[in-house]
């Protein structure tokens, strides 16, 4: 199979041979590894790539990733990364419109009635910037011999990939892991990983995000080898019975093996002391399932006392042999929707929310772990229990961390697409998407699909968003539905629907609306409503503002159906650079770099400068969310 340009223009080509989405699990070779942490079955690809940067697709370095390819020319980049704040291409920060407008006339294909596609609309754009990255590496002892995946974290926006000149695969979806097959093209001793990124396809028009606009491997690399006797996938589901005391475990793992002749799957369940509760074995199949797994007394997670289970499965040879080890933390809970009140263990939910960017004022989107455990603890001090990952998959550890923290997620989807809808503050639908075209339906249901794959397991998240701003049609109907089928133990979150009244009973168990005045939330709750209301955006932190919180705060007192929200946002979105005259470290938002279009300072609205340092508003939000974190 040959790669294809034109797959940059084409919305239902956005994966080829891509594996399927699967639980965001780590696997060891030892209970050892697995005690340690330490991992012979997994080898970093992070650091420095050779790289060569184009300003357009018809200037790249076109059969780069031959082996045989002069590359002695190529510069040097660090990944993770991204290409422009690593000296290519323009830096630019735009809210809702798209980066190319005023520049570049562009409809999404099949829009307008549009029938040919739009062919050549990125693979032939002119400010459609590409990457070429090369790196050669041999395989580390622990992965030789056994199939290897590789597993991009996240690349923004379109991935080609190639092992020893050999086409492996493309994949789209910024935000979310990419893993590929590379056994059959891996060769002993050197070996040579190639990757072109391309900053604009047709799933530009699906991350439309508030943000700066960048490119490039912006998030870690890795090759997996694993065991002839693996866990592809696990689904935990760790209910609470009606009484609140009794625990039921459920866990389905989906297997591959060279032979399942004689193999086992042990599975243990221990409490957080690490003293065994429940322990099962089963022969090994493609799918084994240990269901209704009673735990007397369980203890409940939540945001004071995120009470963490330790599930391990132990796939074992026809010998007894252990072959792969599988650690889970598992944490029981119960959320339902009951007489139009959300209830989190049978107490009504209020969430003390904020929307969280990933942003690092040096690094951009690559956000460190020293910078998660920074923001996790200035939450604990001004009493913040919730996030929303605006407006799509964070890095898989942020969900470990809060499910550690007792942090309530609400797991937004990769997806805005703000522009096709809304222009200059007004609603003008007529070229939406994904809106009710069947062109654009597989796209965003795959993004559903990857959301709820990777993450399903983890406690803190209690509901899935469906995106964020796209307006409302079928498809979106389409990705909320997907949920519902897969997933009975949360809620769905979409406040588009208020753009479309037509979905409302298709689209989220909540009413959900953005910057809404206190009168209008009134207005609603007085009426008989049908669902729950949460601000998905409010209090919008920028300059001198979120004054007024109080009367936000009173609702929760007058409306057992209200039950908070998330403030937009968390920090501001801003980068560290050396002012050229004085030599000093300043920071700089968006229209400093000379980018046009741009929303300017309107990348400054958080509750921290972009360096973490809080400004005067978390005071006031540790006020008043502390009069409601118990």
């Amino acid at each position: 199979m040959q790669a294809e340009l034109k797959w940059l223009d084409d919305p239902e080509t956005f994966r080829v041979n891509q594996l399927p989405a699967h639980s965001d699990h780590h696997y060891y070779a030892t209970v050892t590894d697995a005690d340690q942490g330490t991992n012979q079955l997994e080898q970093s690809l992070d650091g420095t790539w050779q790289f060569a940067f184009a300003p357009n697709p018809q200037e790249r370095p076109q059969g780069f990733y031959r082996p045989d390819f002069d590359r002695h020319n190529f510069d040097t980049i660090q990944v993770p990364g991204h290409i422009e704040l690593a000296g290519y291409g323009q830096i630019q920060y735009i809210n809702t419109a798209y980066p190319w407008e005023g520049s570049h006339y562009r409809r999404p294909a099949y829009t307008l009635g549009d029938r040919t596609g739009k062919p050549g609309m990125f693979s032939e754009a002119p400010d459609n910037t590409v990457g070429a990255y090369a790196k050669h590496f041999t395989l580390n002892p622990g992965l030789q011999g056994q199939r290897v995946i590789v597993q991009f974290d996240g690349v923004e926006e379109a991935l080609y990939l190639w092992l020893n000149g050999h086409f492996v695969g493309y994949a789209e979806d910024s935000f979310t892991r990419s893993e590929f097959d590379l056994t059959p093209y891996l060769q002993p001793g050197d070996n040579l990983i190639t990757v072109e990124v391309f900053k604009r396809c047709t799933a530009s028009f699906l991350e439309d995000q508030d943000m700066f606009r960048f490119s490039g491997i912006f998030r870690s690399v890795r090759l997996l080898a694993q065991p002839k006797l693996h866990v592809n996938d696990l689904t935990i589901r760790a209910n609470v019975q009606d009484d609140l005391k009794t625990g039921d475990l459920n866990v389905t793992a989906q297997l591959a093996a060279d032979t399942f002749d004689g193999a086992q799957v042990h599975l243990t369940l221990r409490d957080a002391q690490g003293a065994r509760l429940l322990e099962r074995t089963s022969s090994a199949d493609d799918t084994v399932s240990f269901t209704h797994l009673t735990v007397p007394t369980v203890h409940l997670w939540q945001h004071h006392d995120p009470y963490l289970y330790q599930l391990t499965l132990e796939l074992l040879d026809a010998q007894g042999n252990v072959i792969e080890v599988v650690p889970y933390v598992v944490g029981f809970r119960r959320l339902e929707l009951k007489d139009k009140v959300m209830l989190l263990n049978g107490k009504r939910l209020i969430l003390n929310g904020v929307n969280r960017h990933e942003w690092d004022a040096r690094t951009g989107r690559n956000v460190s772990l020293a910078d998660m455990h920074r923001d996790l603890s200035i939450f604990k001090q001004a009493h913040i229990n919730a996030v929303r990952t605006c407006h799509y998959s964070d890095q898989d550890v942020w969900y470990d961390l809060c499910d550690q923290a007792g942090i309530y997620m609400m797991a937004e989807n990769n997806l805005e697409s703000h522009g096709t809808w809304q222009k200059l503050g007004a609603v003008e639908p007529s070229y939406n998407v994904p809106g009710s075209l069947p062109e654009w339906r597989a796209v965003v249901l795959d993004r559903a699909r990857s959301n709820y794959q990777t993450f399903k397991n983890h406690p803190a998240i209690l509901f899935w968003s469906l995106g964020n701003e796209s307006y409302a049609g079928d498809n979106i109907a389409a990705m909320n539905q997907f949920y519902k089928d897969h997933d009975d133990t949360r809620l769905t979150h979409y406040e588009g629907v208020c753009r479309n009244r037509d979905y409302t009973d298709r689209i989220s168990d909540m009413e959900s609306m953005m910057y809404d005045p206190p009168k209008a939330i009134r207005d609603y709750l007085q009426h008989d409503p049908q669902k729950p209301f949460i601000n998905c955006e409010y209090m919008h932190d920028m300059g001198n503002s979120l004054g007024g919180m109080q009367s936000y705060m009173d609702l929760l007192d007058e409306f057992p159906m209200y039950q908070g929200g998330f403030i937009w946002d968390y920090i501001d979105q801003a980068l560290l650079v050396k002012d050229e005259v004085t030599g000093r470290d300043v920071l700089r938002y968006g229209g400093d770099f000379d980018d046009r279009p741009a929303d300017y300072e309107f990348s400054g609205d958080g509750l921290l400068f972009a360096d973490r340092t809080p400004k005067p508003a978390l005071q006031e939000v540790s006020h008043y969310y502390g009069n409601y974190d118990d």
